[in-house]
């Protein structure tokens, strides 16, 4: 490395960290801050990832100095498009797999509250970069293992690590399953989104120990799950309002609304609603987390211009196995009176509504305010400040 380039590698490094801190609003502890000196992120991107909802392409043969940039925003880097598969001549690529927002990574760890001495188990290896800043904070081999479910980012990622001298143990597998081999840990961390937590998480984990996971509902994916493990097999903890995250790839829907759930012959309901559709599926993160979290296994998806006469924007909603569905219609002049469409066995906007009716009754809860309890066997309850205070 050139002098030049240590330098523009330092100055990157530096601004980010600056950047970490103003997200954190605090500086970066001093434990992650070592670590991620010794622990540099552009070392675990390839030479060729992707940035932002149009995935533009960074290249480091190409324009080294600005894939070193890119390397030090505080952004997701995309490092994987179509599950690793070659995109068809009409398809739109999509992220199957990135390295996240540097806040969020550190943010998550502090969040973990690791310890000298534990072990852990990391779910969703991709770049290596998050593993290898646990194996540096916590020191010496055998305290982490990361599973990952793609071969090839296994592959890149164990080949980083073990170049970095980094003591991780990466095992491709499906990380729902946990690795029983390795149990127990005394921290479990997911560095992608899970629409119900695996038993088998909990099953692995120490008492007292902590599972951290982003949350998904097919509503609204966002949030952070910090769950404690008890001694009785149940674990209990609340959610936090950051960051959203690639579903596990066990958890995906490949739902696009009227493409897959509408059918000839389906004759919808009609009916007319005051609720506005932006007041569930807008800008409001509490509202949407919390609609998510009651209604379950029902999804959304806007429509802008669908081409109807007399309609400005259309709210799809459907039940995630496409049986039920609800088209909600604004016709771009009123403020009520929304006209709705719902066809199956399910009135899915009426129960849209009415998980809206309860969160607003509730008086209008933050995300903060919910948490999770997981029973033996996984089955789940949801609940409002307390664990006694189930919510419906």
């Amino acid at each position: 490395m050139t002098q030049n380039e240590a330098t523009q590698q330092n100055t990157a490094m530096r601004a980010l960290l600056h950047m970490v801190a103003q997200d954190l609003g605090r500086p970066l502890s001093s434990e992650w801050e070592k670590a991620y000196w010794a622990v540099p992120r552009h070392r675990f991107l390839p030479e060729r990832f992707h940035q932002g909802p149009e995935c533009v392409p960074v290249d480091r043969r190409e324009e080294p100095a600005e894939w070193l940039r890119a390397a030090y925003e505080d952004e997701p880097a995309i490092t994987q498009l179509n599950d690793g598969e070659e995109a068809g001549e009409d398809d739109t690529p999509w992220p199957s797999s990135s390295a996240s927002a540097p806040s969020i990574v550190f943010r998550m760890l502090e969040l973990l509250d690791v310890r000298d001495g534990q072990r852990v188990l990391e779910v969703g290896t991709g770049t290596g970069w998050n593993a290898g800043l646990l194996a540096q904070r916590l020191g010496g081999s055998g305290r982490v293992t990361s599973v990952e479910v793609d071969p090839a980012l296994a592959e890149g990622a164990a080949a980083r690590l073990r170049e970095a001298g980094l003591g991780v143990q990466v095992v491709t597998g499906d990380g729902a399953e946990g690795y029983a081999p390795g149990a127990p840990y005394d921290r479990v961390v997911a560095t992608c989104s899970v629409r119900q937590v695996p038993y088998a998480w909990i099953e692995q984990t120490a008492p007292g120990g902590v599972i951290l996971t982003p949350w998904d509902a097919p509503w609204c994916c966002y949030g952070l799950l910090r769950l404690t493990v008890e001694g009785d097999g149940t674990a209990s903890g609340r959610f936090a309002p950051h960051s959203a995250f690639m579903v596990m790839r066990g958890h995906r829907a490949d739902l696009r609304i009227f493409r897959d759930v509408v059918r000839e012959g389906q004759v919808p309901e009609g009916s007319v609603t005051e609720l506005s559709p932006w007041a569930v599926a807008g800008n409001d993160l509490d509202a949407r987390f919390a609609v998510g979290l009651l209604v379950g296994d029902v999804w959304h998806a806007w429509q802008e211009d669908p081409d109807v006469e007399g309609v400005a924007a259309r709210v799809w909603v459907a039940t995630v196995d496409g049986t039920s569905w609800a088209a909600v219609d604004f016709d771009g002049e009123g403020e009520r009176d929304f006209v709705v469409h719902q066809y199956g066995s399910r009135r899915v906007w009426d129960e849209v509504a009415a998980a809206y009716a309860w969160w607003r009754g509730a008086g209008s809860p933050e995300v903060g305010r919910f948490g999770l309890t997981v029973g033996a066997g996984g089955a789940r309850r949801v609940w409002l400040d307390d664990p006694a205070n189930a919510v419906p």
